[in-house]
């Protein structure tokens, strides 16, 4: 490879893409291969560099790394070219009847930047637009899908989606309050089990049921099983949920959930979801969980719980 000299630093200005991400596309997709220096310095050629702007282009279209990035460069060329024509056919019109992409942007945008009053303010604005139950199902749930897709792609960092975490976190909690259920409200405990840690669906759970008339008692992230039986024991809970996102090949998660459901009472229910979890469909099943699949999905499951002549059914 005659012509690769050009150095992380330059490749970095020449594409758009950050150092982080080069190196992460590198290692985790292999969509270069750069050569190495006596000193172990990537170098890497002009036409390293043109896959690198290409899939740059691509992504931010749409696709995902991991389907492109091994694929030839004339056909990452194919489409660009086709991304760009489907761009210049959508009109303003088109993008301004949904207020949502906006929001969607806008927050993507102020968590690239570390941005928190910006955030702050298109939740709010998409609050007062959408309402509460708008803002989950319409901003805050794409937007947790969507930083996950960024940070599994090394788009972002894990300092990207924790700082989105709190501001959310803080946010959903403020907005909440309102809706805060009584002394006779039923009790959901929700948390995540031991080895998942990612919180914003979570606390996107928390939200739904809270806005439902739910009390929530919210444990947090990667929690073992006798603690969060412990918590729904404690507090007479009517429900547990808990949110699975990644890893989606955990090997100790199969028995972290049977624990958890032979230490809850027969009549409390046991919610999971989380786009992790088809990957345990099958202990889910025979552990009797239900098994919720979107944030709408979850409304209607909690509406039916929370009635009292369901109290005690699974």
């Amino acid at each position: 490879m005659a012509n690769a000299h050009q150095a992380i630093k330059v490749v970095a200005q020449r594409t758009g893409l950050s150092a982080h991400v080069i190196r992460i596309w590198e290692k985790r997709y292999g969509a270069v291969e750069p050569e190495r220096t006596g000193t172990n310095r990537r170098l890497y050629s002009d036409e390293q560099v043109e896959r690198l702007s290409l899939l740059r282009e691509i992504t931010q279209h749409g696709h995902s790394i991991g389907h492109v990035a091994k694929l030839p460069t004339e056909k990452l060329r194919e489409l660009a070219t086709q991304s760009l024509v489907t761009n210049s056919h959508s009109t303003k019109p088109q993008a301004s009847s949904n207020n949502t992409p906006t929001y969607l942007e806008r927050s993507i945008e102020a968590v690239m930047k570390l941005d928190s009053p910006a955030l702050e303010q298109e939740l709010k604005r998409a609050a007062t637009e959408l309402g509460a139950q708008g803002l989950l199902q319409r901003v805050v749930a794409p937007l947790a899908q969507r930083l996950g897709d960024l940070w599994r792609d090394g788009t972002i960092t894990a300092a990207h989606e924790h700082f989105a975490t709190a501001v959310i976190r803080t946010f959903l909690g403020h907005a909440a309050k309102p809706y805060a259920g009584t002394a006779n409200s039923p009790v959901l405990i929700v948390a995540t089990p031991a080895g998942q840690i990612h919180e914003l669906g979570a606390l996107l759970v928390g939200a739904a049921a809270a806005n439902l008339g739910w009390h929530v008692t919210y444990l947090g992230t990667s929690l073992p099983a006798a603690e969060i039986a412990g918590a729904a024991l404690q507090n007479k809970a009517r429900a547990v949920a808990l949110s699975v996102v990644y890893p989606e090949d955990d090997p100790l998660l199969d028995g972290e959930l049977t624990r958890l459901r032979e230490s809850l009472p027969t009549e409390v229910t046991l919610i999971v979801g989380g786009r992790a979890m088809p990957a345990y469909r099958d202990v889910l099943e025979t552990i009797g969980a239900l098994q919720v699949n979107d944030l709408a999905h979850l409304f209607s499951t909690l509406e039916t719980l929370r009635k009292p002549s369901n109290k005690g059914k699974r």
